[in-house]
């Protein structure tokens, strides 16, 4: 009796819905919607899927609202954005959907504090998007996703979009999208299942409401790209999310006052701490190399490392007063960012040390980690020795083997898919003492991006079609071709690559050559400016350039633009999340869209190294930003 009634009430709940929300899709259909083509329907199915594939619903709740704003208010009929607040609805059972507000105050109405039902307030328009169950459609949305092979969402639901309002009379009054509003639905879906993983969790739980999670104040902007369909002018629009809605960067930069009001008085706050880093730094305001035990850092933020006080109020004057606070909030992700996962030490505040600690200094492709052969052109370290000396003399099984996958029972066919350190460790059976992870960081970096975060080289790989990567400003991985054979292996028979690295840093031995590690992976080179050399090369389906510090090179300038009007996906990393935030700031510059912000890679090296004028924390290949993607 039990379990029948246990089956009845999840059939009902199915059908009618539970917990938050104003119960299941209205029925209506986009097929009626006035003006829509079937290729605008694509669209919005595809962004639809995207954003249930990214599980909102594992963290947030319909406490949690979000502010979003799509382009400038001019763009819109009504000169203003027809519906700037969205919720999610269904974490905590029932439907599964977001709902999107005119403004914060009616989602605030519409939240019963007291009951997890929601309030129904008379003349508020809700923006729906509900994830029905196929098999509970109606029957002419049915036919529409037959007709047009809609993409599902996850295994079985799709979106139906309509606009719900409250009568006076309590009852619901349904009816269909407008054009314009979808376009919203559009921008608002891609730019949602890009930032919502960025939300980070506080420690502090909300009061009163124990299973919901609390998130540090939160704005991001990304550039979604328009389909043809609806396309009106640009090709791109800047989307910004905040969370809780109203924040503004300048919130999130200055929350806090540690100076006095005239700057001819200035004072600090906590006054003034020695650095703690061992070694030469230089002074973020003058670059003045400066011994460790005479630098001091920023009390407030103890980001920034200066030779002395009159340096120190210098920079807080001229410009370290408006980013104090956001460089704060990046030395608190600290422990975040820190992988616990390795057994190895992960710090290296000397590499020499580090590497001998290892029992690898001076050996085999580990001899770019440090600066002993710093005088050696980038490029002419390369040797055929085994793969033991390769990686310095490394105990086998330390090391994964010149050999394809053994791991038959999981991945018996097709390319391996890997989403973080933990998965490549289980997949090639490597112990968690081995520190091949800081080297490969490289190449596993380039198979996330082409299999994970590019879309289009993920489907050309899995079409058994050839992946054109185009690879700027390489160095020490020119001494480390052996590693990205493992690329090859993990495609595990899927698609090939061809790398082809362009920098100056190529030595002209080495340009115009091809190495093969294997038939599914091969690497070019080509000494030169890439801005100079591109319209000769194959052309690319994706850019990458890894640890680029695209804000210190004047060199860089002219192969963003190239990448610019190259118009494919792109992808730099850094080893800061300041640093990156620089990249972003000069691609946008160039006129290129940031489509994937600005966020930790899961292949950074595990190995934290000090930056020159900074206490932030540092990884090679620490954190990812992509354009056009």
């Amino acid at each position: 009796m039990d379990l029948h009634l246990k089956n009845l009430f999840g059939r009902f709940q199915d059908q009618f819905g539970s917990g938050p929300g104003l119960g299941p899709g209205s029925g209506v259909c986009l097929m009626k919607v006035e003006g829509i083509s079937p290729n605008m329907i694509h669209s919005i199915f595809r962004a639809s899927a995207s954003l249930y594939r990214s599980e909102p619903w594992k963290r947030l709740r319909p406490g949690h609202l979000f502010g979003v704003r799509v382009g400038k208010d001019s763009d819109w009929s009504g000169k203003r954005q027809p519906f700037q607040c969205v919720q999610f609805i269904g974490g905590d059972g029932g439907d599964i959907a977001i709902y999107m507000y005119r403004s914060m105050s009616y989602a605030l109405k519409m939240s019963d504090d007291d009951s997890r039902e929601m309030a129904r307030v008379p003349n508020v328009e809700v923006l729906r998007v509900t994830y029905e169950v196929e098999a509970l459609m109606l029957p002419c949305n049915k036919r529409m996703v037959k007709s047009l092979c809609l993409e599902v969402s996850g295994t079985d639901r799709f979106p139906v979009i309509d606009v719900a309002r409250c009568m006076t009379s309590g009852e619901l009054q349904f009816r269909n999208p407008t054009l314009e509003e979808l376009r919203l639905v559009f921008a608002v879906m891609k730019a949602l299942s890009l930032v919502h993983p960025l939300l980070l969790q506080e420690e502090k739980q909300v009061k009163g409401l124990p299973r919901m999670i609390k998130f540090s104040p939160f704005i991001e902007t990304v550039d979604v790209q328009w389909p043809p369909e609806m396309f009106k002018g640009n090709d791109f629009v800047a989307v910004t999310v905040s969370h809780p809605p109203g924040q503004s960067y300048e919130q999130e930069w200055n929350k806090t006052a540690v100076m006095t009001r005239d700057d001819d008085e200035l004072e600090l706050a906590s006054g003034m701490t020695k650095g703690t880093e061992v070694g030469l730094r230089r002074c973020t305001m003058c670059d003045k190399a400066v011994h460790r035990d005479e630098s001091v850092c920023c009390s407030h933020c103890r980001a920034t490392i200066y030779c002395g006080s009159e340096c120190e109020k210098r920079h807080w004057r001229e410009m370290h007063r408006s980013v104090c606070n956001l460089y704060e909030a990046m030395m608190g992700r600290e422990e975040e960012i820190k992988m616990n996962i390795f057994t190895f030490s992960c710090y290296a505040e000397n590499p020499c040390e580090w590497l001998e600690s290892l029992g690898v200094h001076k050996k085999g492709m580990w001899r770019r980690q440090c600066s002993c052969y710093s005088q050696r052109p980038f490029g002419l370290l390369q040797d055929s020795s085994s793969d033991a000396e390769s990686w310095g003399g490394l105990q086998e099984g330390e090391y994964p083997q010149d050999l394809p996958i053994q791991n038959p029972k999981e991945h018996s066919q097709g390319m391996i898919f890997l989403s973080d350190w933990s998965d490549y460790y289980d997949v090639r059976c490597l112990p968690p003492s081995s520190p091949v992870s800081d080297i490969l960081s490289y190449p596993l970096t380039l198979y996330h991006i082409l299999t994970t975060l590019s879309t289009h080289s993920k489907n050309l790989l899995l079409k058994g079609k050839e992946v054109t990567v185009h690879y700027l400003g390489p160095e020490r991985e020119l001494d480390w071709i052996k590693a990205f054979a493992e690329i090859s292996y993990l495609l595990n028979g899927t698609g090939t690559v061809q790398i082809i690295m362009v920098g100056p840093e190529v030595p002209s031995d080495l340009s115009g050559k091809i190495a093969t590690n294997n038939s599914r992976v091969k690497v070019s080179f080509v000494k030169g400016l890439y801005q100079e050399e591109v319209t000769y090369l194959t052309p690319p389906d994706i850019v990458v350039a890894l640890n680029c510090d695209l804000d210190r090179y004047s060199s860089w300038s002219g192969a963003v633009e190239a990448v610019n009007n190259l118009r494919i996906p792109g992808f730099f990393t850094d080893k800061t999340e300041d640093a990156c935030g620089n990249a972003k700031a000069v691609l946008r510059n160039a006129g290129l869209n940031i489509s994937h912000p600005v966020a930790p890679n899961p292949f950074r090296s595990p190995v934290r190294t000090l930056a020159e004028s900074s206490n932030l924390p540092c990884y090679s290949n620490g954190f990812i930003l992509g354009v056009n993607t």
